[in-house]
């Protein structure tokens, strides 16, 4: 299976329901409670039955969760129609190679775990869930990545306030934005799944087939394979530039992977040896002190 890389722009008001709310309440410092405001629907009774559910002592943060609620979809509804949310994506034909992943000719290094939790737990890598190359049979992966319009943010860089709540939620249309993605792919355009029906809550729970890791989400720690994914999907078409340490400007920018495997699920690759760390280094073409400044975290003490 594979596709042409394909751009696709969504006005916010098709994202708005894909929003989670728990993550845009946590970068404001509320616990995940106070997210379930974003629950309750123009029903101001509504409202103050969920606000006089909390104890005395959280009523007063629970007010506060329900105020940036309300400001956060009053600018949801400013910025709709001025700005876009741009995706792109390309399912490509893939085999594992061992630790590493063959997408359309180009190689794609990984990191396999080397602790686990449980004794009977195999030590997993991406790649465990794409047919090897050896079976003779091509697989299908799936490339993506999501921005949001670089300009969104430009009107209030002067009111401190407005700038964070309107990065803040930048951040979370680019996560809704790959979260509509992957619901279109698995269902229409790689269409493993086309009968595939599930709640909002469902689908934010990702009680779905398959996944779609982020590269520096623990089981893609590394950064700089964006400059791989870059090469398979060219994240210029959708405004997506990467510095020199492969972080992608805009901030509210996503790009990984997409996987099918009805097994697939998301772990963290967690901390690698010396051994691995040279073996990666090689594989992706860096010296292990480059290779060293990418994994800090996963490094053992």
């Amino acid at each position: 299976m594979k596709t042409d890389i394909t751009t696709v722009r969504y006005d916010i008001h098709d994202l708005a329901e894909y929003i989670n709310w728990i993550y845009f309440f946590h970068a404001w410092g509320f616990q995940p409670r106070f997210a379930t405001i974003a629950d309750i629907h123009g029903c101001d009774a509504c409202r103050a039955g969920w606000l006089a559910s909390f104890p005395e002592t959280d009523r007063a943060k629970a007010a506060e969760a329900m105020q940036l609620h309300k400001e956060a979809v009053r600018m949801l509804n400013h910025i709709d129609g001025k700005y876009g949310v741009y995706a792109i994506y390309r399912l490509m034909e893939a085999n594992a190679d061992g630790d590493n992943l063959i997408l359309a000719g180009h190689r794609f290094p990984l990191l396999r775990q080397q602790t686990r939790i449980h004794p009977t737990d195999p030590f997993l890598c991406l790649s465990d869930f794409v047919r090897p190359l050896s079976s003779g049979i091509a697989d299908t992966v799936g490339a993506f990545a999501t921005t949001i319009d670089e300009r969104m943010e430009e009107p209030y860089q002067n009111d401190d306030y407005k700038h964070l709540l309107v990065k803040t939620l930048g951040e979370r249309l680019a996560e809704a934005a790959a979260e509509k993605l992957h619901e279109f792919i698995r269902k229409k355009a790689w269409g493993y799944a086309p009968d595939e029906q599930l709640t909002m809550k469902q689908l934010l729970n990702e009680d779905y087939q398959g996944i779609r890791p982020a590269v520096g989400y623990p089981s893609l720690p590394d950064i700089s394979v964006s400059y791989l994914l870059d090469e398979l999907i060219d994240m210029k078409r959708i405004g997506i530039h990467l510095t020199e340490n492969g972080m992608m400007q805009p901030h509210a920018s996503v790009c990984g992977l997409m996987f099918s495997h009805p097994a697939s699920r998301y772990f963290a690759v967690g901390k690698i040896d010396e051994e691995q760390l040279k073996d990666y280094a090689e594989r992706r073409g860096f010296s292990v002190k480059e290779m060293r400044k990418y994994l800090s975290a996963n490094l053992q003490d």
